[in-house]
């Protein structure tokens, strides 16, 4: 599984790069970031981030409709559903408890396709750590809690408009 996620993420990466680049402008897509720049990037968000803020997100890199961020984690967030897009995650730095399924606790509308909550109620628990990669299909609800100090993640939204898999 871990080598069929990473074999997609860098076949969409490598399609990113070899596409031919516009002149530049404030909304060019980010197609490469090098590793000093994440390191940059985890560092910023270190001293960037407010007491009691669990998630600082960056942009890594944009080619529309794709958008990939470094999601630096302290501490325990809401719950998400995201109803028209599946979520890649790579665990970059730390380890966590992913929560999957289930059903979001005090549900609310985020915007026009994402619901959030408190928790999840009935998920199945996966540890996640360094190294690891994970995807969320579209409409399921997830959940990162049991973050052991920081863990910081790269994620994907994908999305998907026919449902099921392919």
């Amino acid at each position: 599984m871990r080598a069929i996620v990473s074999g997609l993420v860098l076949t969409f990466l490598a399609g990113a790069a070899s596409a031919q680049q516009p002149a530049a402008s404030a909304s060019a897509p980010k197609l490469f970031t090098s590793s000093s720049d994440v390191a940059a990037l985890i560092s910023k968000a270190k001293s960037e981030r407010k007491e009691g803020q669990a998630t600082l997100s960056q942009r890594l890199l944009q080619l529309a409709p794709y958008n990939v961020n470094l999601e630096y984690r302290a501490s325990v967030g809401p719950a998400s559903v995201h109803e028209h897009e599946a979520e890649i995650f790579y665990v970059v730095e730390g380890s966590a408890t992913m929560v999957t399924g289930g059903k979001l606790v005090n549900e609310s509308r985020t915007n026009a396709e994402n619901l959030s909550g408190t928790a999840i109620e009935g998920g199945a628990s996966q540890p996640i750590a360094k190294g690891d990669f994970l995807v969320v299909p579209e409409n399921t609800p997830h959940w990162i809690t049991g973050i052991n100090g920081t863990v910081v993640l790269m994620s994907l939204h994908v999305p998907r408009t026919g449902g099921g898999t392919r």
